[in-house]
């Protein structure tokens, strides 16, 4: 997936949860981030997009420094394979959200910063991962 497609997908998905967002590259001290969702109360959720030929670890750093400058939320966008297989225990830490998005362009919410979300999910995750490794 295209990193436009990825993009396209976040901004439709922020735009009907009622947010502004811009698309844009922000300069965040050492770091860039790839856009922003701006609520009607004012909050502001950072947002970097990986395709999956980025680095992944880099946008935990870019995710970091868009925290460090006062972003009530940060997300991290990826396709939604690569997103599953991203270990969630930084993002749980942290209080980051990991979003994935499929082939149809709709995004899904890998790891939440909502409580009951996030330990169901990290809990699908970890009986997957023994699944898996049994097989």
């Amino acid at each position: 997936m295209s990193e436009a497609f990825l993009k396209r997908a976040v901004k439709k998905h922020f735009k009907a949860l009622g947010y502004t967002v811009r698309m844009r590259r922000i300069r965040l001290g050492n770091a860039e981030i790839d856009g922003e969702a701006l609520g009607v109360k004012g909050e502001r959720i950072a947002i970097e997009v990986k395709t999956p030929n980025d680095d992944v670890v880099r946008g935990v750093g870019q995710i970091a420094e868009a925290s460090a400058f006062g972003y009530n939320q940060v997300v991290l966008v990826t396709t939604l394979r690569n997103a599953k297989k991203i270990n969630g225990v930084v993002f749980h830490y942290y209080g980051w959200a990991l979003l994935g998005v499929d082939a149809k362009g709709e995004l899904h919410e890998i790891l939440s910063t909502k409580p009951d979300k996030l330990i169901s999910e990290m809990t699908n995750r970890s009986w997957r991962e023994i699944k898996d490794r049994e097989d």
